[in-house]
């Protein structure tokens, strides 16, 4: 069975940097499309950026383009979000979640198509 582990997460003030890993085991990373999507305290859940199993396509919601990069290392299993110049709007549970490999990714952001999910880490920013 898949799991996901996401880590990462912590209390920053605006303008900080953090990097979220998530770990799959119970596979192979390469087998997978990979998504982090985050959610808000009484807000739904957004998909913030997507990786299929080559790295070539990596989408980014709006809100985060030019401070989010996305990357996996196929070898250890792991996909990174490195999250730079983190405002106030950021702070949010980030899960990872995973599909398998296939298709065009042009619906990345439909969170049903994910079969698998981490529990999340938590991302606070704060002055």
């Amino acid at each position: 069975q898949v799991q996901l582990v996401e880590s990462g997460g912590d209390l920053v003030r605006p303008g900080d940097s953090l990097r979220l890993s998530c770990e799959l085991s119970g596979g192979f990373l390469n087998h997978y499309a990979i998504a982090w999507i985050r959610q808000a305290p009484g807000q739904e859940r957004e998909a913030v950026s997507y990786t299929e199993s080559g790295g070539s396509y990596t989408p980014y919601l709006k809100a985060v383009e030019g401070r989010f990069t996305i990357s996996r290392a196929n070898a250890k299993d792991n996909v990174f979000l490195q999250t730079n110049r983190l405002k106030v709007e950021d702070p949010a549970v980030y899960y990872c979640a995973a599909r398998g490999r296939g298709g065009d990714g042009s619906n990345w952001w439909a969170l049903s198509t994910y079969r698998f999910w981490g529990k999340g880490t938590q991302v606070t920013v704060s002055s």
